[in-house]
């Protein structure tokens, strides 16, 4: 049996629903349809919001010939296949699903053939390409941000299934329920009224849903208690040394599954709310996050859950975001200046600070204009202070 998100899968791009900023009269995805133009381009934005659909909807419209594969499932084997074809036919449009998760012999193969011009990428992902896609596939690409489905537009969605499910006979207010605790998310939303349709019934309630739902993956409503929200929630409880709060969140969202954001998040709140305070702590949390992908699901809470402990208790220092903000915000003004002359790579001045007491000369480092700025100021905790006073005891004697 054919499950209902396929059934009413649109096949041309002016009946997909939602996406109203990159599909209608003058927007960039129709527009590529009118001029029978596809570049290579990633397809990002999170489960259920149509970019599978706005994929092949693409390739229906224009007519191009295409093959579609999975990072994950597919071998480098796969791949090798659907190049062969590319130099039949001179060119192939290839769809990849979770892009994000192809290896490095994959990645290496694939963008020798985008650069050829033999395949045509349109890369599908739920993670952020700007830290989940390789650097040279993503330059080459144009990335499209698909944004949550409305509500209005997930009840017209619904009301469609009658067109499958005849005699489906529920009301307007339960419609807007499950659009509603459906979170932007399309495919959320037919597998709710599918599983509802056989379970109870063509006229199953509000209650029922309910029933349902409440035995389903741990929820996240945009407008109250929205995922992103939860992140944040979960990196200020740890910078706040808030130890219970910062388990709670993490427990959401083990909850929810999405681990890349999870683990990068992760790693943000090791350099950016903690760093030196706490220098070794980095190098633990990446641990626990190779720990956890190794133990995988039900375990790898537990590596987890063993350093976020450490992170929320740990002493917090944001001195390094604060200084890099400093040197950034500097270098936006303009006006630097040229690197000093006897530290260029020409120079014959330069004094070499190993041949000095405690390996440090006093010399000029940064240019003229900006010689006497200071970004860094140091936390107030046991490393940092450390650091200082060897810093500051090294360079008084040896003035």
């Amino acid at each position: 049996m054919e499950l209902l998100q396929n059934e009413l899968r649109p096949k041309t791009l002016k009946d997909v629903i939602g996406q109203k900023h990159l599909i209608g009269e003058g927007k960039m995805l129709s527009n590529l349809v009118k001029n029978k133009k596809l570049f290579n381009i990633i397809l990002y934005g999170k489960s259920g919001i149509g970019k599978t659909t706005i994929a092949l909807c693409l390739i229906n419209d224009l007519g191009f010939r295409y093959r579609m594969l999975n990072a994950t499932i597919n071998s480098k084997k796969d791949f090798e296949v659907v190049f062969e074809e590319a130099k039949m036919y001179g060119e192939l449009v290839l769809i990849v699903d979770e892009i994000h998760r192809m290896n490095k012999d994959k990645q290496d193969l694939l963008l020798s053939y985008i650069e050829s011009g033999l395949i045509i990428l349109i890369g599908l992902t739920s993670s952020n390409p700007f830290h989940s896609i390789n650097p040279a596939i993503r330059s080459r690409c144009e990335l499209i941000e698909l944004k949550n489905i409305e509500e209005e537009d997930i009840v017209l969605a619904i009301k469609n299934i009658k067109k499958v499910y005849k005699d489906l006979n529920i009301d307007e207010k339960t419609i807007k329920h499950i659009a509603h605790i459906s979170n932007g998310d399309l495919r959320s939303a037919y597998n709710l009224v599918e599983f509802c349709y056989y379970s109870f019934g063509p006229e199953f309630s509000i209650d029922q849903i309910e029933e349902v739902n409440s035995n389903s993956k741990f929820y996240y409503d945009k407008n109250e208690d929205g995922y992103y929200d939860v992140i944040s929630a979960f990196q200020k409880s740890i910078r706040g040394s808030d130890v219970n709060a910062a388990l709670h969140y993490l427990a959401r969202l083990i909850e929810v599954g999405d681990f890349d954001i999870l683990y990068r998040r992760m790693l943000v709140i090791a350099y950016e709310d903690i760093g030196l305070a706490n220098p070794s702590l980095p190098s633990r949390v990446l641990s626990a996050i190779e720990a956890s992908e190794r133990l995988g699901l039900p375990e790898l809470y537990k590596p987890l859950a063993c350093v976020v402990i450490d992170m929320a208790l740990s002493p917090k220092s944001n001195s390094v975001e604060t200084a890099m903000n400093n040197a950034r915000n500097e270098l936006n003004k303009g006006g630097i200046g040229r690197v000093p002359r006897h530290i260029t790579t020409t120079s014959k001045d330069y004094k070499y600070p190993h041949n000095y007491p405690n390996h440090w000369v006093n010399q000029q480092y940064l240019p003229d204009n900006i010689k006497n700025s200071i970004y860094y100021i140091p936390g107030d905790n046991k490393y940092e202070t450390e650091l200082n006073n060897y810093h500051k005891k090294i360079t008084e004697n040896n003035k």
